[in-house]
């Protein structure tokens, strides 16, 4: 179940077939060109540079094709992909650099002067330039795989499901940066499940508009289209109004975004006159979809809209629902995927029913191997071949799960457990809420309560009052904020997360 061969057979089988649009420059590659360019990859990276089964090769670069040579032709060779994060700064970057220690580096042109700064504080065997990146003495990516031989690598001995072929990074709220492992086993059955479970066919076509250092980037459709003969449209970063060209242009059946991108999307112009009769579904993931968002979306464009659920540690896509299934169940993330079991549990580990909260653990052949060189976190992490996901869920009578907030993202106030995503959601829903992040405040009487910060949409903010009627009908009373404040912006992580230690400090005086 190795990965080695999946770009290989899909070549073979439909060599012809477009597999790649890079939007920008138009350049569009076959299944044939696209495993042709891997094979070059791999040869040029094992016999000019000694990459050998087990290195690591990162990148720090936008997307494109190049995230796509190495992918695959790391797969190859056994060799493992270890992307940089580039919203992260020097300091945080060379901390990875160190942890994973690549032996090839790939520098994109907007990232030479932060590369310079990584570079003072770690040394790297080779560095390498993708396009004209300005890095004095740093041979050309491009110009190497090129000249490369493009036979199809020989493939190690030791090569099997169990071999690692990707490092992604995750945030720690209160720790270093941990690199998830994700064996050639993971890649392959998350392929099997969204094809299975998502019902994605070789005529299916999406845009990529998320960061390619991220395993949304890597897995949610690129790796899963590319197993099933479909087609990716790749674009270097996101722009509102020419990535609804893109979708309308290339005629995109398979959607997918992050909340504030759909948000983004209905205030342009673009919006009002776009066609989305091709598209099968759009889907959020990444963070909860406001419902009225969702609702928004369909009535306005008359669209299928899901929401999706995954982590990089069990795979991008981890449940599934019908097109029939998604508007009466809005709010909910899905049934698990074919191939994948699922519990959840109590404090003691007790299996909970339906209805009741408890947490999320996953077990299936799409879990990873564990966190690099980190084994206290993994064995934190997977026990007795589960992962705890740390993610509060509950189940209903169907067999759909709704994410209903993170464990330690909790607050327990006079006993009763409040889940701050649950809470947030609410808020958002309010037309004249941008964003909305729920802390815990100390309190004599109730041991802590909620204290809601909240980033109006308009200047002007709407009254605190209006806010607490409004959620009165929509939570019980004991978890409607006991306080309201409003800020200009919320802190996030270069990972896209709401830093809450940050607001704790400075609206909770840090606890």
């Amino acid at each position: 179940m190795h990965a080695a061969d999946l770009l290989t057979n899909r070549a073979r089988l439909t060599p012809d077939r477009e597999a790649l649009l890079e939007w920008e420059s138009g350049r569009r590659y076959s299944y044939a060109e696209l495993n042709e360019r891997a094979c070059r990859a791999a040869n040029f990276l094992h016999h000019e540079l000694g990459v050998e089964a087990g290195d690591r090769v990162s990148i720090l670069a936008h997307n494109g094709v190049a995230y796509v040579d190495l992918l695959y032709g790391l797969a190859k060779i056994g060799a493992i992909l270890a992307p940089l994060n580039w919203r992260l700064v020097p300091a945080e970057l060379a901390y990875i650099v160190r942890d994973c220690q690549p032996r090839v580096v790939l520098v994109g042109p907007e990232f030479a002067g932060t590369w310079a700064e990584v570079a003072a504080q770690v040394e790297v065997e080779h560095v390498l330039t993708v396009e004209s990146a300005g890095i004095a003495g740093a041979p050309a990516y491009e110009a190497g795989v090129a000249a490369a031989s493009p036979a199809e690598p020989a493939r190690p001995r030791a090569l099997d499901e169990e071999t690692p072929l990707c490092i992604l990074y995750t945030s720690g709220t209160t720790s270093r940066p941990k690199g998830a492992v994700i064996p050639h086993r993971q890649v392959v059955w998350n392929c099997i499940n969204t094809v299975i479970s998502w019902g994605l066919t070789e005529n299916d076509v999406s845009p990529l508009f998320t960061p390619m250092f991220h395993a949304g980037g890597l897995f949610i459709f690129l790796t899963p289209l590319f197993y099933v003969g479909g087609r990716i449209v790749l674009t270097r970063s996101f722009d509102a109004d020419d990535s609804l060209r893109v979708i309308g242009k290339e005629r995109c059946t398979a959607v997918l975004g992050v909340p504030t991108l759909f948000q983004m999307w209905r205030q342009v112009g673009a919006y009002t006159a776009a066609d989305f009769s091709h598209i099968r579904f759009f889907i959020s993931g990444g963070a909860p979809c406001p419902p009225q968002l969702m609702e928004s979306w369909r009535t306005e464009k008359g669209v299928v809209f899901r929401q999706g659920y995954g982590l990089t540690e069990v795979g991008t896509n981890c449940f599934s629902m019908t097109d029939e299934e998604s508007a009466p169940k809005t709010g909910t993330v899905g049934k698990p995927i074919f191939h994948s079991e699922m519990r959840l549990v109590d404090e003691a580990g007790r299996d909970v029913p339906d209805g009741e909260v408890g947490e999320l653990l996953i077990r299936g052949p799409h879990v990873f191997s564990g966190y690099w060189r980190n084994p206290e976190a993994t064995a934190e992490a997977l026990i007795d071949g589960w992962f705890h996901t740390g993610d509060m869920a509950r189940r209903d009578e169907d067999g759909f799960y709704t994410i209903v907030g993170r464990s330690k993202d909790m607050i327990i106030s006079g006993g009763e457990n409040i889940y701050a995503a649950e809470v947030e959601a609410v808020f958002r829903e309010h037309p004249a809420v941008a964003e909305a992040a729920l802390i815990g405040r100390p309190d004599e009487k109730w041991g802590e309560v909620g204290l809601l910060i909240v980033v109006p949409r308009d200047s002007e903010p709407p009254s605190v009052e209006e806010l607490i009627q409004f959620c009165r009908g929509r939570l019980a009373r004991y978890k409607v904020p006991k306080e309201i404040v409003f800020a200009r912006e919320l802190p996030y992580s270069p990972y896209g997360k709401v830093e809450k230690v940050k607001l704790r400090q400075q609206y909770a005086g840090g606890q």
